[in-house]
């Protein structure tokens, strides 16, 4: 596959890069409010049984010198993070009662 962002190990994982390896967290958020359940879902079901091991393959990596496809798989990470709550707590994209709540970051950790 020519056009792949992640890592070899992680290949069922593709189509879900382009939409998902946002590299900051506000990119993150706005993917999942806009975002419909059934897709915040299916990428959930899809990542969660090897969510630890994409971490385990990610920590072999200083975190100043991780190879873009593992940057990749790191930042889909974080996206399964971000959707973890809209889907474990809350069962919809954005929380009741939160008004018009937006992340504004001026910095955040790299990768």
């Amino acid at each position: 596959m020519a056009d792949t962002r992640l890592p070899s190990a992680f290949v069922e994982f593709e189509p879900y890069a382009e939409k998902w390896c946002l590299a900051t967290e506000p990119e993150r958020w706005k993917a999942r409010l806009n975002t419909p359940m059934p897709e915040i879902h299916a990428f959930y079901d899809a990542f969660s049984p090897r969510f630890e091991e994409a971490i385990d393959y990610c920590d072999k990596f200083p975190l100043d010198d991780v190879p873009d496809d593992a940057l990749n798989l790191l930042h889909l990470v974080y996206s399964m993070i971000m959707v973890s709550m809209a889907v474990e707590v809350f069962g919809t994209q954005k929380p009741s009662d939160s008004a018009d709540a937006v992340i504004d970051r001026i910095g955040e950790p790299v990768p």
